[in-house]
């Protein structure tokens, strides 16, 4: 503790390093910490794991502690911008741990929860405020936040946010804060052109670099083994099964490049016996929050996820990092296995090379500069594979056992109905509006066998001859035209489009020529007319079709 209490922190930030066990600092703690007491602008580079959210945090504490303010109406003094949820509940959780003992509130907002519950929290204002974008801009367009007292502005990850589409956001968020304020960016890499690009957002900065960019944890060890892409389930299972049995692995993170790809990871593991749960972002706040909180606590000792959770998850204990597919972004590697090997400890990482996967290694193997050793198939792999089930076609891990994946449905995400019809083995293609084919006019296409008459068994009531295809399923002759032979009624379904929904038929009808007499003068209803026709003051024969 001396070098920090060297550095003149506040008291009770100290005494919360002490609870917390921090003894030294890390290196871009050495380096960032006393420019940023002075209020410097700041551009860190390190790899994930150093410490950055120490780095920035314990300076920015003391800076607001030492300058005590009431707190403004739907305001903050510190603002941290994160580019995932995870993350940025994690950097909130650290930050209330190193206040602990001051007198400043933390507030964290993302997406996926209700957002008039975050805009409750904040009438009263806070001091720190830890978002991702999409959240605060909501926020801010509906006048529940203002950034017009914001002294200290915070991005972390700056190169995943710029790189991910933020940049919009970005400018957007920057043009609301005050010009007079500290920024600070961090990141774990910064190419030239997204560094050129950061300098947009801050004024001057003290360039701190504590290792080269894109470089691996020292204490991983980096394996790769060769495998086709068929196989690399089955691999999977097999080691992760062997390693969990013999305590070998404690905890491992499971990488894929799709969200699909990783509940189908989850199924095929919980066939062979290994428990395990996914996280990506077509999961709920509520399941990816309980899904990283059981893998923290060991309950599921298996966690697989898409590159978003590359950077968000901070669980000490994680042995081993299976890169299930490689990464087509370099860099993504480098966050990937940066989950292992933590606070010290030593890790494993295994990547699965497919042979149309052998570009992305060599890409990896040049920004890093560590060639992977490879490691070869378990011996009997073939028959040890093949003893494994097949997997369920419903998720385990899923609430009540339901599907994991969602409805069928058509090119405009649409559910399909493909129940059969109520006169024979129609195809009712609704769209989720009820309409029963798609085209809005109610047209059920029956394909049954019409009858002539009698009693339909299903209704209980004298079934009428079915009208032709399209002439939509809900029509009911009126009994009086039934009663007058003299008349031949023909009907045609049309659409009305000022009726509810606008899929209900509307029958026109006309009336034949009757036997000899002159033609009958067309009638027609108006869409809420009753038995009686518009115009003419005759009375139409045939009732408008319910």
């Amino acid at each position: 503790m001396s070098y920090f209490s060297d550095l003149g922190l506040a008291e009770p930030i100290l005494r919360a390093l002490a609870t917390k066990g921090y003894n030294d600092p890390t290196p871009i703690q050495r380096q960032a910490i006393p420019a940023l007491l002075q209020g410097r602008d700041l551009l860190g580079i390190a790899q994930t794991g150093t410490g950055k959210t120490a780095a920035f945090s314990l300076p920015s504490l003391h800076r607001l502690a030492a300058n005590p303010q009431p707190r403004k109406n739907a305001a903050c003094r510190m603002l941290v911008l994160s580019p995932t949820r995870e993350l940025a509940a994690q950097i909130a959780d650290n930050m209330r741990g190193y206040a602990k003992n001051l007198d400043l509130s933390v507030q964290c907002i993302f997406g996926g929860v209700p957002v008039g519950k975050q805009a409750r929290a904040l009438v009263g204002g806070t001091d720190i405020l830890v978002a991702t974008p999409g959240r605060l801009l909501d926020l801010i367009d509906q006048r529940a936040l203002t950034l017009r007292h914001v002294e200290i502005f915070v991005l972390d990850e700056a190169d995943q946010m710029m790189d991910l589409g933020f940049i919009v956001p970005l400018k957007r968020v920057a043009a609301m804060l005050p010009k007079e304020r500290q920024s600070l960016f961090f990141s774990a890499t910064m190419p030239k052109a997204i560094a050129d690009l950061g300098r947009q957002f801050i004024n001057n900065p003290v360039r701190v670099e504590v290792t080269p960019q894109a470089s691996t944890a020292e204490r991983v060890e980096q394996f790769v083994t060769f495998v086709n892409q068929a196989e690399k389930q089955a691999l999977l299972s097999l080691k992760l099964r062997a390693g969990l049995a013999d305590n070998a692995i404690e905890r491992a993170l499971v990488f894929t490049r799709t969200k699909h790809g990783a509940d189908r990871v989850v199924r095929h593991l919980a066939a062979a016996g290994v428990k395990a749960a996914a996280i990506h972002g077509n999961k709920s706040q509520a399941q990816r929050t309980a899904a990283l909180q059981a893998f923290r606590q060991g309950a599921t000792p298996v966690l697989v996820a898409t590159d978003i959770a590359a950077r968000g998850i901070d669980v000490t204990g994680v042995s081993h990092v299976f890169n299930y597919e490689m990464p087509n972004v370099a860099e993504q590697y480098v966050h990937r296995i940066g989950r292992t090997a933590r606070a010290g400890a030593d890790g494993i990482a295994l990547s699965f090379v497919a042979p149309d996967e052998k570009p992305y290694m060599r890409d990896i193997e040049k920004l890093t500069g560590v060639t992977l050793m490879p490691l070869p198939l378990p011996e009997d792999f073939q028959k040890e594979a093949a003893k494994l089930p097949a997997a369920s076609r419903h998720n385990p891990g899923s609430e009540n056992g339901r599907r994991e994946h969602a409805p069928r449905g058509n090119a405009y995400g649409r559910r399909e109905d493909t129940s059969r019809g109520r006169h024979g083995a129609g195809r009712n293609e609704g769209h989720g509006d009820r309409r029963n084919d798609g085209r809005g006019d109610g047209r059920n296409e029956s394909r049954g066998k019409p009858r002539e008459g009698g009693v339909d068994p299903r209704q209980g009531r004298p079934e009428h001859r079915n009208p032709p295809i399209g002439t939509g399923s809900s029509y009911r002759p009126d009994a009086r035209a039934d009663q007058r032979p003299d008349r031949v009624v023909r009907t045609e379904a049309r659409t009305d489009p000022r009726r509810e929904g606008g899929n209900g038929p509307r029958a026109d009808k006309q009336a034949e020529r009757p036997a000899g007499g002159e033609p009958r003068q067309k009638r027609r209803f108006r869409p809420g007319g009753g038995g009686q026709g518009g115009g003419g003051g005759g009375r139409n024969p045939v009732r408008r079709a319910s």
